[in-house]
């Protein structure tokens, strides 16, 4: 992990903000190719803006990973159910679009070969799953949250649980999982990726860095969150050259639709 090491140098609290929602442009970029989420469905476009193809959904898109001629695409469901908004997975074909394999989950990410990891947490789910380039389970894990490949396959976990259970892990095949520090937010968001495969993770208000080996030291406490106040914050960490943005939005505690946005920015040096 190095000696990472950050430097507060504003620090700013304003009226207004939201927790913000999917971000504009492609869902996934690779080798020359975009998934994009139009009109309700998908549209493969190329680098000159091509449309390869365009399908409809059964679901919303909300995010895509490829990975060797295929896609796995996550999306929200048109009605509430007992899920939520949680709407089917795709595992598509990239080469013109067609279904796979239909599956379930919330958040996934692209491993080698066609392969995907995909997870869910809810109603005694806590779970991570990798498929094949066919849809076939190759195995699972009793874990979920923010996944990060490299170095094996690391997760921020989020068990939504108060106490928490979260820990950054790894995850081994047949299904054994290495732990790592544990956490103090139930729902950290997703953390950065650093040069040298350090994360920063973002833990109820505190700057935490996690090495490959899941070694990990406190960088800086900006806001530290008691267990009952985590609900009613949700964060993000931004990275511009040597300058590291963290944002914690504030919900009013009794005035709906009141928030308050803190910003910290800070300088981050390598070791």
């Amino acid at each position: 992990m190095g000696s990472w090491r950050v430097t507060v140098l504003d620090h700013r609290r304003r009226g207004g903000g939201r927790p913000q929602g999917l971000p504009e442009g492609p869902l996934a970029r690779r080798d020359g190719l975009e998934l994009h989420a139009r009109d309700g469905g998908l549209v493969c476009a190329d680098a000159t803006g091509g449309v390869r193809w365009r399908r409809s959904c059964p679901g919303r898109p909300n995010a895509a990973h490829l990975s060797s001629g295929r896609a796995l695409v996550t999306t929200d469901s048109f009605e509430y159910t007992a899920w939520g908004h949680l709407g089917p997975a795709l595992l598509l074909d990239l080469a013109d679009g067609r279904t796979v394999a239909e599956l379930r989950g919330e958040r996934g990410a692209a491993l080698g070969g066609g392969r995907f990891v995909l997870g869910l947490e809810g109603y005694d789910t806590f779970d991570t799953w990798a498929y094949d380039r066919d849809g076939a389970l190759v195995d699972s894990w009793r874990s979920y949250g923010h996944y990060v490949v490299g170095s094996g396959l690391r997760v921020v976990e989020t068990d939504r649980r108060h106490p928490t259970g979260s820990r950054v892990v790894r995850l081994l095949p047949g299904g054994r999982i290495e732990p790592g520090p544990r956490l103090t937010d139930p729902q950290a968001p997703a953390p950065l990726v650093l040069s040298d495969g350090t994360l920063l993770v973002l833990d109820a208000g505190v700057l935490r860095a996690v090495g490959r080996d899941l070694d990990h030291a406190v960088l800086a406490e900006l806001l530290p969150l008691p267990s009952q106040d985590q609900p009613r914050f949700s964060g993000s960490l931004h990275r511009t050259a040597d300058r590291l943005t963290v944002n914690l939005v504030e919900r009013h505690p009794t005035r709906m639709g009141a928030y308050t946005t803190h910003t910290w920015t800070l300088d981050l040096r390598a070791p």
